[in-house]
């Protein structure tokens, strides 16, 4: 995919902050990078008494390697368990940094995609330092679930629940029932725009109802800083405002270019990378004309039309 190359000078990675680790129940830390932009994600550190896992990596070597230092602080051992939430190489190019010593555990379609996509997201953004993450097989889950799968570190239950399509078309949680934590994906991301072109709106709003009933206590979105319940409710007022903006631009016939071009966004200016709303509107509107949900849209014209309703520069990836 090509795509403008130009950085915005005020988003430049020597500009970004770096990553921060929260801890938001006993032992159990949520590894923060800002500013949530593109391939700027979260992770999860759940650090037993003699156990680590890691709720998904970090996309570029560097990075991995400082989430890893980050959990040995915390937990004393080596990661023996990641939990992917999908497969978007944010969250997964990691892997490798904590493989052959640790069991990586993601969705049944999780595997599929990494497999089927590679390195793709390397091709996006050329410039961005990668780092040596070996070769792709490293990375590849070795254990694969469909519907909920529950894992122990030491005697902490932590349960995983597929809930896709919704970011993407595999997108699992991770739960902590004992203190009501629940590590989101990109299923939410909290203070950024959502980003749905492979993924769906409706889907989404049904995995929203799924974690509303869990009654989380703390959010740990796939992105943007940590928060409560409040984020089910901003994720879809959004996302139910995304279906009104969809259903006039269709009635005006309008492009979902033209539509996110002409809809003031109001409070969602706020929200990291704005321009994400003409690739959701692309789905919303496959949608809304009664396409299946699993219809595939193509990336790389539509990401240039991100960048156009931009400032006209390449999407920034900091990472």
């Amino acid at each position: 995919m090509s795509l403008p190359s130009t950085t915005p000078s005020d988003r430049r990675p020597s500009r970004v902050p770096p990553p921060r680790v929260e801890e938001v129940a006993d032992r159990i830390f949520a590894y923060v990078q800002p500013d949530g932009g593109w391939c700027l994600n979260n992770a999860g550190i759940l650090a037993g008494p003699h156990s680590v896992a890691l709720v998904d990596t970090a996309a570029t070597e560097a990075r991995a390697r400082a989430l890893r230092t980050a959990a040995l602080a915390r937990g004393g051992a080596e990661p023996r368990t990641v939990l992917n939430t999908h497969h978007h190489g944010d969250h997964t190019f990691g892997n490798a940094v904590a493989a052959p010593r640790a069991t990586v555990i993601a969705h049944t379609h999780t595997r599929a995609e990494m497999a089927e996509k590679g390195e793709g997201l390397k091709h996006v953004w050329p410039d961005t330092d990668w780092g040596d993450l070996g070769d792709l097989g490293r990375s590849l889950p070795t254990v694969t679930f469909e519907d909920r799968l529950t894992v122990y570190v030491d005697e902490l239950a932590v349960e995983l629940m597929y809930v896709g399509p919704a970011h993407s078309t595999n997108d699992v949680v991770v739960w902590v029932p004992e203190h009501r934590v629940l590590f989101a994906g990109d299923v939410l991301m909290p203070g950024c725009t959502p980003f749905l072109l492979a993924g769906s709106i409706l889907g989404s709003l049904e995995a929203i109802a799924r974690l509303r009933a869990l009654d989380p206590r703390t959010v740990v979105g796939g992105h943007g800083p940590v928060a409560g319940p409040e984020a089910l409710d901003e994720a879809e007022a959004y996302l139910r405002w995304l279906q009104e903006v969809a259903t006039k631009g269709i009635d005006a016939a309008l492009t979902p270019f033209e539509a996110a071009r002409d809809t003031p966004l109001g409070g969602y200016a706020e929200l990291r990378d704005p321009e994400r709303l003409v690739a959701n509107l692309h789905r919303a509107y496959s949608e809304a004309l009664g396409k299946p949900l699993d219809t595939q849209i193509r990336s790389a014209p539509v990401m240039a039309e991100m960048a156009r309703l931009g400032d006209g520069s390449a999407l920034a990836c900091l990472a």
